[in-house]
């Protein structure tokens, strides 16, 4: 149980460390993140709504209460970073290795989410 609770929050520790950075890259960066969007072809006015859902679904993963919408956000997550997948992939930049890695985070949180509260 300690070992799959020390997985659990060490992935979603670091799946936390890697969407702050992120979000934080869409603030300081502001121009550098206009210009990755703009080559993916979406708007532009979609990265600070994109940037405050990111860092909200970071508050749910961390609430051990909100147990539907703490599914909706590994959902969320997850469909984002197959799309950062594709994205970065169609337009062959070389970053789709950090999607593959906030990806395969998600996966391991969520399922020792699930293995932890199951033992409770």
């Amino acid at each position: 149980m300690k070992k799959d609770r020390l997985i659990y929050y060490t992935a979603t520790g670091l799946l936390t460390m890697l969407l702050l950075f992120s979000v934080s890259m869409y603030f300081i960066k502001y121009e550098d993140i206009v210009n990755a969007f703009t080559s993916f072809g979406y708007p532009t006015y979609i990265i600070y709504p994109y940037a405050v859902i990111k860092l909200l679904g970071l508050v749910v993963l961390w609430m051990p209460r909100l147990k539907t919408i703490k599914e909706w956000a590994y959902a969320g997550f997850f469909y984002a970073f197959v799309l950062a997948f594709f994205a970065h992939y169609m337009i062959g930049d070389g970053e789709q290795g950090v999607a593959i890695i906030a990806l395969i985070l998600l996966i391991i949180s969520y399922i020792f989410h699930k293995r932890t509260r199951v033992q409770q």
